[in-house]
Formats: C-alpha cells, sequence, structure tokens
C-alpha cells in the first residue's frame, strides 16, 4: 500500500522535475543559439571596423550579456570563433584565438557577477582581455608592434564594453526580465 502511495506522488514529482530540467535546458540552447547567431549578424553588418589593427568590434558587446546568463560563456567562444572564420582571414590561429579570448572574457564576467560586482564592472574584461589577447597573434601575423596594437584595442573595445554594460543594466532591470533570469540562477 505504501509503495502504491509513493508512486503516485514520487514519480510524478520526478517526471515534473525532469520535464522543468530539459525545458531550462532547451531555454538555454535556445538562447545560446540565438545570441550566437546575433553575434554573427552583428559583425557581419560591422565588419569594416571589427576588423585589423583598430577594432571597434561592437559584437563584443554581446559578451556581457554573460552577467546576466552565465551558460553564455562557451556560446560567446564559439560566436567569435565562427566569425573569425567567416570574416577574419587570419586563419586557424585567429580562430581559435577568438574562441579563447571570447570564454576567458565572458568567464571573467560570470565570476564578477558571483562576486556581486555589479554590471558595470564587466567593461573591464571586455576591454583590457581582447586588448592584451589578440595582438599576441596579430601582432607576428600583420607585423605590427605589440604594444601599439594593444592601445588601439583598448581605444576600440572602450564602444563595445559600455553599450555591453548598458545592454545588461536595462535588461536586467526590467521586471519581465526577472522571471527568464530567475530560472537560470
Amino acid at each position: 500500500e505504501i509503495h502504491k502511495h509513493f508512486s503516485m506522488v514520487v514519480l510524478p514529482c520526478f517526471f515534473y522535475f525532469e520535464e522543468v530540467s530539459v525545458m531550462i535546458s532547451t531555454r538555454k540552447l535556445t538562447i545560446s543559439a540565438m545570441v550566437v547567431a546575433l553575434y554573427i549578424v552583428v559583425l557581419y553588418i560591422t565588419q569594416s571596423v571589427s576588423f585589423g589593427a583598430y577594432q571597434i568590434r561592437i559584437a563584443t558587446s554581446l559578451y556581457a550579456l554573460a552577467y546576466a546568463f552565465p551558460f553564455l560563456v562557451i556560446p560567446m567562444g564559439i560566436g567569435n570563433l565562427i566569425s573569425n572564420f567567416l570574416f577574419g582571414g587570419l586563419g586557424i590561429f585567429d580562430m581559435i584565438g577568438g574562441f579563447g579570448v571570447g570564454v576567458v572574457t565572458t568567464g571573467i564576467i560570470v565570476g564578477m557577477r558571483k562576486l556581486g560586482l555589479s554590471a558595470w564592472w564587466a567593461t573591464l574584461p571586455i576591454v583590457f582581455v581582447p586588448a592584451l589577447c589578440v595582438p599576441l597573434w596579430l601582432s607576428p601575423l600583420l607585423g605590427l608592434p605589440y604594444w601599439p596594437l594593444v592601445l588601439n584595442l583598448i581605444v576600440g573595445q572602450t564602444i563595445p564594453a559600455i553599450l555591453g554594460s548598458v545592454l545588461v543594466k536595462a535588461l536586467i532591470s526590467r521586471p519581465s526580465m526577472a522571471a527568464l533570469l530567475g530560472a537560470f540562477k
């Protein structure tokens, strides 16, 4: 008799939680795919200013979304890898390097959130991780000195960093986002 009640109460709860878990995973996958696609589209539209010694890569403003959606760490790296493959023209080093920069930058942003820092702090990794890392392969590939490239990237990444932080602050302040964000904590 107890076994019958157990299966009537516990099993439906188990399947409910499994269904919720699948639903959350599906949402994460959907959001990840949309953000990767958005990264690629934004980079395509802004590619004239997104590559070269001065990089005002507006698409990197989307890195700040990892503050609200921590599961975007790997997808942001994938978005960067695909974009560098499609539009970069500098080969495998740029693709793999871009993936690494995307993952490290968004990973730091997630860490900042976990430390309780404001979304405004996301500007720092969006500026400095690409600025310090990208010249490691751009310098030898383009035959340009490392430190001038770093300075150029700091200047270029400032706009996307500010845009990204403004985007996240606007998102997390919207009441309609509270339920969605709460589902991923």
